[in-house]
C-alpha cells in the first residue's frame, strides 16, 4: 500500500477517488482504518504521510471506480496490461473476464487484478493448436496454394476461431448467475478489444459505457463502418494492403477494390451470423455494427510517428507505444556478451512470441547469414540449435527485448513486424530489418519502410545473402539510423505520454458516464444519407425537372412562333 501511495504522490495523482456517498468511499475508508494497525509498531512520518495521502485522495475529484475487462490474447494482452496496471496504481478496481483457455495469463499467480475465470468447452491446447495450424499454413503452405485454396483454408481456420469466440460469449451472456454478479458489482466502464467479439455485448447487457483499445481491424472495416471513421481511399491505405498514402493509379484501384471486398465480407459473411446472435442476447433487433458503434472512445495503438496523415474523429485517440519504457540494466551474463561486441555492436533478433520455431532448412539459412556479420547477435529462438550457428550468435528462450533495444551498443533489430516490437524500436531509435509473416505485420513494415527506418525481406524467398545485405544496409547506411532517431524524437515529443493519455480518456468516460458529446452524428445516418446520395438524387431530379421545363417551354415558344409566322404568311 505504501509503495503505491508513494508512487501516486510522486506522480502527483490526486484524481482517483470515489464520489462522496458512493460504495467506494466505504472501501477506501476501510483501507484507511487498516493503515494504523499495520503501522502501530512504527507510527513513522511515512505512515502519517501515507494516511493523509489516502484521506486526500478519497476526498478529491471522485474518479476511482470499477473497471471490467474483456481482453484478447497474446500481444494484445501486453498492451492492455500496461493500461490496467496504471489504473490499478491509481486506485481503480480492475476485474478481468478471463476464458479458461486464455494463453497469456496464469490467474493463480499474484496480480493487481481480479480474475473472473470463465469455463469454456475447449482447452488451452485447442487454442494453441489452432494458432499453430494458422501459422504453419501462413508460413509454409500459402506460397504453394492457389488463391481459392488459400481462401478456403483461411475461412476454415477463421470459422474455428469464431466458434471458440462464440462459445466464450455463451459462457458469459447466458450465465445468469455470472451476469447477476457482474450487475451487482456496478462496474463503471468496460475495456474491450474488438479482436475478440463479445465485450461490447456484455457492456450493453450491463448498461455500462465501454472503450475499445486495439491496433486496427482488417480493411479498417470496424473503424469505418461501425465507428464512422472517414477513410478516403484516394490517400488512406486499407490496413493489410501494404500500401502507403502516396498511391499510383493502379494502387488506388487496388485500394478501392480491397475496401469494397472487405466491406462485402464483413457484412455478408462476418456480420450475418453475429447480427442474429446479438439480437437474441439483447432481446431486440440489432446488429453487430450498431452495438460496436456505441463505443465511447477508440484507443488506437499507433501514433503519427507510425501513421500516415489522415482524418480522425474526436472519440478516436492515438496511444501507440504505451507499453514502452526506458531500458533497464541487462542480466550480468548477457551484458558481458553485449560488451564483448566492441565497436561493431549487437543485433537483436526476434520473430515474436508466437513464432518460436522454424524449419531446419530455414533456421540454418538464417544462422549462416548471422555468422557472417561482424556484430554479435542475440536471437530469441526455441527451436533446435542450427548446425550453422556462428560463435557471434547466442540463442535465448526469452530476451529482454525493450532493454536490449535501448542498449547503446544495439545497431539493428530483426523483427517480424509486430506492433509492440516496432514501437520499442521507434522508442529507442533503432533501424529494422523486417521479415513480416502474417496479420498486421506486412502493413507495419510497409509503414516503416516508407518512413525510411526499415528494409523488408520476404520470409519465403529470402536467402542467406539477402539477410546479410539487409543488415549491412540498415547498419552502415546512416539514413536508416537518422530516420529512426527522427521518428523517436517525434514519438517522445508529445504533450502527454501515450499511457497517461489512454488512462485519462478511460477515467474521463468513467467521470462523465460516457463521451456522447464526442460521438459524430454519422451514427444516426443511413449509408445513403452519409454520402449525401439522397441530396444528390434530389438535386439531379430538380436539374432534370428544370431542363425538362426549359425544353418544354422552348418547344412551346417555338411552336407558338411558328404559328404566328405561318399566320402572317397566310395573310
Amino acid at each position: 500500500m505504501l509503495e503505491v501511495l508513494e508512487h501516486n504522490l510522486h506522480r502527483g495523482l490526486s484524481s482517483c477517488v470515489p464520489a462522496p456517498g458512493s460504495k467506494e468511499v466505504g472501501k477506501q475508508a476501510s483501507r484507511v482504518q487498516q493503515l494504523p494497525r499495520k503501522c502501530s509498531h512504527m507510527m513513522s512520518g511515512k505512515c502519517i504521510a501515507a494516511l493523509f495521502l489516502v484521506l486526500g485522495s478519497c476526498l478529491g475529484s471522485g474518479s476511482c471506480g470499477k473497471v471490467l475487462v474483456w481482453p484478447a490474447d497474446n500481444s494484445h494482452w501486453l498492451n492492455v496490461k500496461s493500461i490496467l496496471e496504471e489504473l490499478a496504481d491509481r486506485g481503480h478496481e480492475v476485474t478481468v473476464l478471463l476464458s479458461s483457455s486464455f494463453l497469456g495469463i496464469d490467474p493463480t499467480r499474484p496480480s493487481p487484478f481480479n480474475f473472473e475465470v470463465i469455463p469454456v468447452p475447449f482447452t488451452k491446447e485447442d487454442v494453441a493448436s489452432l494458432m499453430e495450424d494458422f501459422l504453419h499454413m501462413w508460413l509454409y503452405e500459402m506460397p504453394n496454394f492457389s488463391y481459392w485454396e488459400t481462401t478456403s483454408r483461411m475461412c476454415n481456420l477463421v470459422s474455428r476461431l469464431l466458434s471458440m469466440n462464440k462459445a466464450t460469449c455463451d459462457s458469459v451472456v447466458w450465465n445468469e448467475e455470472l451476469m447477476k454478479m457482474l450487475r451487482e458489482a456496478a462496474f463503471d466502464i468496460l475495456l474491450a478489444d474488438p479482436l475478440v467479439l463479445g465485450g461490447e455485448l456484455v457492456a450493453e447487457k450491463l448498461g455500462v459505457p465501454f472503450v475499445y483499445t486495439f491496433r486496427f481491424s482488417m480493411g479498417n472495416t470496424v473503424e469505418r463502418l461501425c465507428g464512422g471513421l472517414p477513410a478516403p481511399p484516394s490517400y488512406v491505405p486499407a490496413s493489410m494492403g501494404s500500401l502507403t498514402d502516396r498511391m499510383s493509379f493502379m494502387e488506388r484501384m487496388k485500394n478501392m477494390f480491397f475496401y469494397a471486398l472487405q466491406d462485402v465480407l464483413f457484412h455478408q459473411v462476418f456480420c450475418r451470423e453475429w447480427n442474429q446472435y446479438y439480437s437474441d442476447v439483447l432481446g431486440r433487433p440489432t446488429t453487430l455494427c450498431e452495438t460496436m458503434g456505441k463505443a465511447e472512445m477508440w484507443l488506437i495503438r499507433t501514433y503519427w510517428d507510425f501513421e500516415f496523415p489522415r482524418p480522425f474523429l474526436p472519440n478516436f485517440e492515438f496511444v501507440g507505444g504505451l507499453h514502452c519504457k526506458p531500458a533497464k540494466p541487462l542480466p550480468e551474463e548477457m551484458e558481458e556478451f553485449v560488451q564483448s561486441s566492441g565497436e561493431h555492436g549487437i543485433v537483436v533478433f526476434s520473430l515474436g512470441s508466437m513464432i518460436y520455431n522454424l524449419t531446419e532448412e530455414k533456421s540454418n539459412m538464417v544462422a549462416l547469414a548471422l555468422s557472417q556479420i561482424p556484430q554479435k547477435v542475440l536471437w530469441r529462438y526455441k527451436g533446435k540449435k542450427p548446425e550453422t550457428l556462428g560463435p557471434n550468435t547466442r540463442i535465448y528462450d526469452w530476451i529482454p527485448q525493450n532493454d536490449l533495444l535501448g542498449h547503446p551498443k544495439t545497431k539493428a533489430f530483426i523483427t517480424h513486424g509486430g506492433t509492440n516490437g516496432i514501437y520499442e524500436a521507434i522508442y529507442h531509435g533503432i533501424p529494422m530489418v523486417g521479415i513480416p509473416i502474417f496479420a498486421d505485420q506486412p502493413d507495419n513494415i510497409a509503414h516503416m519502410k516508407a518512413k525510411g527506418m526499415a528494409v523488408e525481406l520476404d520470409f519465403n524467398t529470402m536467402q542467406t545473402q539477402d539477410l546479410i545485405d539487409a543488415l549491412d544496409m540498415v547498419i552502415n547506411n546512416s539514413s536508416y539510423k537518422e530516420n529512426a532517431v527522427r521518428l523517436s524524437e517525434i514519438h517522445h515529443d508529445q504533450p502527454i505520454k501515450p499511457l497517461d493519455r489512454a488512462v485519462f480518456w478511460i477515467e474521463f468516460v468513467m467521470r462523465h458516464k460516457g463521451a456522447k458529446h464526442l460521438r459524430p452524428a454519422a451514427h444516426e445516418l443511413t449509408w445513403y444519407q452519409y454520402h449525401c446520395l439522397d441530396v444528390l438524387a434530389f438535386l439531379l431530379i430538380c436539374a432534370a425537372a428544370a431542363v425538362f421545363i426549359a425544353v418544354r417551354c422552348c418547344l412551346f415558344c417555338c411552336k407558338k412562333c411558328g404559328r404566328i409566322v405561318k399566320k402572317k404568311k397566310t395573310e
